[in-house]
């Protein structure tokens, strides 16, 4: 009975046989969609909604009364396309992200030959060569001393990381009493726990993790750019040292623009007061450059950190590092850093303590590698000129000019543009659904929060782009601003 199939044609059959039934199952496999999902990809555009209103919890929002939410069928260039037919010029760079665009021919090219090759592999006792040119550029882009790089998988989590290298780095420098943060009032860190601790305490978006958020140290937010005289802040904060000195660890601050604190720009002065006095007092100086950074807050330098003229000891990127594609963060730090985080234990380096599933992802870093490809390649009207700062500086004076005429609106306090950033400050505080809801009729998409209307477009939107981004920005404010 055995026989038959030990010879050629029985294993040739069985062969047959065999792949045949992994063929069906392929085919099965395939062809199988789970019935919900099916159902939720096929219906309607109300009851697709509908669905969303019941089942998901969108960010900064009541899972019981949500928020007001558009739905995006594709995206394109600078334009996001709803399902009901309205194009929208993206005013928001997907939370500041999308810096090419959607749909980019480049980055999908990067992510499919990737795909091909590797979606994912641990971070641990593995590594690829996405991840080694990804280091590489970084070190090369960034500020000069920063040498070393944690590939973690979100800005947040570049933030907890440095907060993590920080104290470390000063146990390991025989500084055990240093273990607190000083961050100034207004800041943004993110929404992880270890970051909600350097956020702002009082007006941030954290105050209902009070008592159960690990103290910092705060002082009053720098002057705003263009402030007349010696900056209160500064001596505030050469006061703090002089008082807690002996325990800071690291001054955490997002360098020239706060964010999503309140889109306040201000002196690089204040950057170099803290660099100083972080010198002083043997405190590290952490740059939060995950909004601010590639280019976003000026068209001269990459980084605000460079632009401002101060090296930190430690760097966080995010947002625009893979275009919008993926999601993707790192953390630079010195070699100083370095060393100090892995000082000697009892004979033993000293490993840091992190190591997140998707550190060092193949996918977003071969994403990254072509992002920063598109941003530092030549310009295409002045070739002696990076790309990003090409388009930021055109940005920045479209932004201008459709901005300008608002700063004598009466419900408006202050029209302020930085490199591919424009704000429009209002007396009192828009709402963002309103907004929402007018939005395909304006033909632009933003998000405003509290009394901020601003828009962060993508670095290949047009002039014309920008004009109907302006100018729904002035329709908002007639219609929704209110005077106090």
């Amino acid at each position: 009975m055995l026989r038959p199939l030990l010879s050629g044609v029985g294993l040739r059959s069985a062969g047959r046989r065999s792949a045949g039934r992994r063929s069906a199952g392929r085919r099965s496999l395939s062809s199988f969609v789970h019935p919900s999902i099916a159902a939720a990809l096929s219906a309607p555009t109300a009851s697709h909604l509908s669905a969303d209103r019941a089942h998901l919890w969108h960010p900064y929002t009541s899972a019981t009364s949500p928020s007001h939410c558009l739905p995006v069928a594709r995206a394109e260039g600078s334009t996001l396309h709803l399902e009901s037919g309205e194009r929208l010029v993206d005013g928001m760079s997907s939370w500041w992200c999308a810096v090419h665009g959607y749909n980019h021919p480049k980055l999908n090219r990067a992510a499919g030959t990737q795909l091909e090759a590797v979606s994912h592999v641990m971070f641990g006792g593995l590594t690829h060569r996405p991840a080694v040119a990804l280091g590489a550029a970084l070190v090369a882009l960034s500020p000069e001393p920063l040498r070393r790089v944690f590939l973690a998988d979100s800005g947040s989590v570049a933030v907890e990381v440095a907060l993590k290298m920080a104290l470390q780095y000063q146990r390991g420098r025989g500084r055990a009493a240093k273990t607190k943060f000083l961050a100034p009032l207004g800041g943004y860190h993110g929404d992880t726990f270890g970051c909600m601790s350097v956020c702002d305490p009082e007006s941030g978006m954290h105050r209902s993790f009070g008592g159960a958020v690990r103290e910092s140290l705060f002082v009053s937010r720098p002057a705003p750019l263009g402030w007349r005289g010696e900056d209160p802040a500064e001596r505030e904060l050469e006061e703090a040292f002089g008082r807690w000195g002996g325990e800071i660890a690291a001054v955490v601050l997002e360098p020239t623009v706060q964010g999503a604190g309140g889109m306040h720009f201000y002196s690089s002065s204040y950057v170099r007061k803290a660099r100083a006095l972080c010198d002083a007092h043997s405190a590290l100086l952490i740059h939060d450059e995950i909004a601010t950074g590639f280019g976003r807050s000026d068209a001269s330098s990459l980084f605000a950190s460079s632009a401002a003229g101060v090296d930190p000891d430690i760097m966080c990127v995010g947002k625009a590092l893979t275009g919008g594609y993926l999601t993707l963060g790192a953390t630079l730090a010195t070699e100083e850093v370095a060393e100090g985080v892995s000082a000697m234990s009892e004979g033993v380096a000293m490993p840091l303590m992190h190591g997140p599933t998707f550190m060092g992802n193949p996918l977003a870093c071969a994403v990254a590698c072509e992002s920063i490809n598109l941003l530092t390649r030549p310009g295409e009207e002045d070739p002696s000129v990076p790309w990003f700062g090409e388009r930021v500086g055109k940005i920045e004076r479209w932004l201008r000019a459709g901005l300008a005429g608002l700063g004598a609106h009466p419900a408006v306090r202050d029209v302020r543009v930085k490199g591919a950033i424009g704000v429009v400050e209002m007396r009192e505080p828009l709402d963002a659904g309103q907004v929402a809801r007018r939005c395909p009729e304006l033909g632009a998409w933003l998000r405003p929060f509290g009394r901020l209307l601003y828009t962060m477009p993508p670095y290949v939107a047009t002039e014309e782009e920008i004009g109907i981004i302006t100018g729904a920005m002035g329709k908002i404010v007639d219609e929704f601003g209110k005077i106090n």
